[in-house]
């Protein structure tokens, strides 16, 4: 079994083998035993398919763990290699530099992140949402804080100060009453580090992705106390970005790999058994743990690649409520959906 947020590299496309000398010459002998005529001009080989034609590769910063999955499980079904396409995983924590810098040519990333990079002058520009654009996470406490008001004068977990983390956090609190002024928020990480703030009390709650609000719930070391859909349900989250010198020399390459990307999440959702499993093993968890953890997500599981302009000024001016963002862009800028699949005619 693997550890959490493990990955499985792609394996390379190989090449056509070589019929050996032998095997031509029997064939040879035998056509000419089974006629009599003279011998037909030598043809060329027809070209190999287009599916085992060189794959095109895609260097692809794509976030780890249950973000990455629908990615991963599609890459089995060989969704991208039906595309031609090969990726290549880039591990990287500032996919905007890999990006500005040619080395990444395709990222997920979080909204605002690419939209103030954008706007200073990074060479990207976004294709599409991801699979699902509101924040996937979840207000955990400790098993003795009944409900997020009893946080009031408490300290609490927020991952890293001025991500998106970070807002869902204090919005909850303070759409629930707590003022902000009261609670001491600590930059406390992500995932297994978060939670385990929790259960050493360093914190009495604190801001989690899946499966570790479902993992917490399981192991009775936490409770779900709010999920942060339910209080911002339009504060965009995730996009898909490339490289714009990419997209110039390879526009149907970014076309592909959106449709390889949007195939994967959709036969997911489609096939939960399968999701589920899959999800269990990769993450190396109990599948009670993975099944309440797809269940949760659910709602907010829309693959959907359009991106709402609305949506995402909506987002800035929350960012700039809270001091995380200095200035309001024109998003308009930096958006091109022109990439986006269309689905087929009836």
């Amino acid at each position: 079994m693997t550890s959490l947020f493990s990955l499985t590299p792609i394996p390379r496309a190989h090449g056509l083998r070589r019929a050996s000398l032998a095997a031509l010459a029997i064939g040879v002998a035998l056509l000419a035993a089974c006629s009599r005529q003279e011998p037909e001009p030598r043809v060329a080989a027809a070209p190999a398919p287009a599916a085992e034609a060189a794959a095109q590769k895609v260097r692809y910063a794509g976030y780890p763990g249950v973000t990455g999955l629908g990615v991963q499980l599609g890459i089995e079904k060989g969704f991208f290699k039906d595309e031609g396409l090969a990726l290549e995983f880039i591990t990287t924590q500032d996919a905007v530099a890999g990006l500005a810098s040619g080395d990444i040519d395709v990222a997920d990333w979080n909204t605002t992140g690419a939209i103030v990079a954008a706007g200073k002058g990074a060479p990207l520009t976004i294709v599409a949402s991801m699979f699902r654009h509101v924040g996937p996470f979840y207000l955990v406490g400790a098993p003795d804080v009944p409900s997020v008001a009893a946080l009031k004068g408490k300290t609490v977990g927020s991952a890293a100060f001025g991500t998106g983390l970070d807002v869902y956090a204090r919005t909850i609190l303070s759409k629930e009453g707590v003022p902000l002024d009261s609670v001491s928020f600590v930059a406390n990480g992500v995932n297994a580090a978060a939670l385990a703030t929790v259960e050493n009390g360093s914190v009495s709650a604190t801001i989690i992705h899946e499966p570790f609000a479902s993992l917490a719930e399981q192991t009775g070391k936490g409770k779900v106390l709010a999920a942060g859909y339910d209080y911002l349900p339009r504060f965009h989250t995730g996009v898909i970005v490339a490289n714009n010198q990419f997209i110039a020399n390879s526009p149907q390459v970014v076309e592909k790999f959106l449709r390889a990307y949007f195939r994967s999440n959709e036969y997911a959702k489609a096939n939960l058994d399968e999701y589920k499993a899959f999800y269990a093993k990769r993450l190396g968890v109990d599948p009670k743990v993975a099944d309440a953890a797809v269940q949760r997500e659910l709602p907010i599981w829309a693959n959907d690649p359009t991106v709402s302009l609305d949506e995402i000024r909506e987002t800035q001016q929350i960012q700039q409520a809270l001091g995380f963002q200095k200035e309001i862009y024109d998003a308009a800028k930096f958006v091109n959906l022109a990439f986006i699949p269309k689905p087929p005619k009836p």
